[in-house]
């Protein structure tokens, strides 16, 4: 019989202890390079995240959307630590929500416009609009200038370009074919289809009436239409934040053709990627 080896015994089980504590230090390692980022979005339309969560979830982010259901307090909680970006606006509201409230965030990366297309009942493109046409505008400052600018673009009528990405009526320089603007709440345009020769509709409401808005519409609008980006949306951080290279990397996954995809298929080409420009 051979003889115990104490001396052995005890240094295979160093071995082991060793080698055991190497492994766990190991998965140890793997999670702790997995971080979760926390996304401020309003509502519940937000399927464009899906290819980025999915991308992103084989590099060890995870996405973690934060649903809200109001546009005031996506940035009260990233100002305040409780999410990580947001992805719900515009730079227009951005800078007014930093201007009024303080807050110390950015935009990181640009997403898309919001289109706000023309459609008729009667006629099959802007060129047919004929003299003292009516054409129906929403009536809030911030929709009726894009409508305006709109209208610029498509040849109807003529801006200030003075007056920048938020004309009002009064800049109209040029109104050739004394077109009459039907003005109305953004909500009702739609509603007016049949009595108007045309009208500049939001792309929530007409998708909510049944529009498709890349295929419908008589007149595309189009973000080289803006001088400025005050219509485009983005992505923001806190601006402590803004260099943080895992938000980079997400900004980076969303300006994907898998997005573009998801904006064109699923939304109907309601929104338009911004990026590119």
């Amino acid at each position: 019989m051979k003889k115990f080896n104490v001396k052995k015994a005890v240094s295979a089980i160093a071995v082991l202890a060793v080698a055991l504590s190497v492994t766990a230090c190991g998965s140890k390692d793997k999670e702790s390079e997995e971080v979760t980022v926390k996304v401020g979005v309003v509502g519940e339309a937000n399927e464009m995240w899906d290819p980025v969560i999915e991308q992103l979830k084989e590099e060890g982010i995870q996405i973690e959307l934060v649903s809200f259901t109001d546009y005031t307090t996506p940035n009260q909680a990233l100002d305040n630590g409780e999410t990580d970006l947001n992805a719900f606006q515009h730079y227009a509201y951005l800078n007014s929500e930093i201007e009024n409230n303080g807050y110390e965030i950015e935009a990181i990366g640009d997403t898309f416009i919001s289109a706000m297309n023309i459609y008729s009942d009667k006629i099959e493109d802007v060129s047919e609009i004929t003299e003292g046409a009516k054409i129906a505008v929403p009536n809030d400052a911030t929709n009726e200038g894009r409508a305006l600018k709109i209208l610029e673009a498509a040849g109807i009528i003529t801006l200030n370009p003075e007056a920048g990405d938020s004309p009002e009526v009064a800049d109209i320089t040029d109104n050739s074919l004394n077109i009459e603007l039907v003005e109305v709440d953004a909500g009702n345009v739609y509603a007016l289809l049949p009595d108007v020769t045309a009208a500049v509709i939001n792309c929530n409401y007409a998708l909510d009436n049944g529009l498709n808005p890349g295929e419908d519409a008589i007149f595309q609008d189009n973000v080289s239409i803006y001088e400025g980006k005050s219509y485009v949306n983005l992505i923001a951080a806190r601006s402590e934040e803004a260099d943080n290279e895992v938000y980079k990397r997400i900004v980076e996954v969303y300006q994907s053709d898998a997005v573009e995809e998801v904006y064109a298929d699923t939304f109907k080409g309601a929104y338009i990627a911004a990026w590119q420009e």
